[in-house]
């Protein structure tokens, strides 16, 4: 098995698929939220075992997630012009 190849043995590069990849974020970020409620029902076992940290993993989640769905929304808008 070779590493690199020359330029003329190469075979073209495949076109890019085009995706859809906001459906895919919203389950993401969907699963988020349900852990975050989840997170809160039991928040005094957690704050007295110290791992506190779950709910803000869970809300960081969310809000990264929501950065993630704005910017992939607005690269596919500008895709489609």
């Amino acid at each position: 098995m070779r590493i690199w190849l020359k330029d003329s043995e190469r075979r073209p590069d495949p076109q890019p698929v085009e995706t859809d990849d906001r459906k895919a974020m919203l389950v993401g970020i969907a699963l988020w939220a349900v852990g975050l409620v989840i997170l809160l029902f039991f928040i005094e076992p957690l704050t007295a075992a110290g791992n506190q940290w779950w709910l803000w993993a869970a809300a960081a989640g969310l809000v990264l997630g929501a950065i993630g769905l704005i910017y992939t929304h607005r690269r596919h808008g500008k895709r489609s012009r």
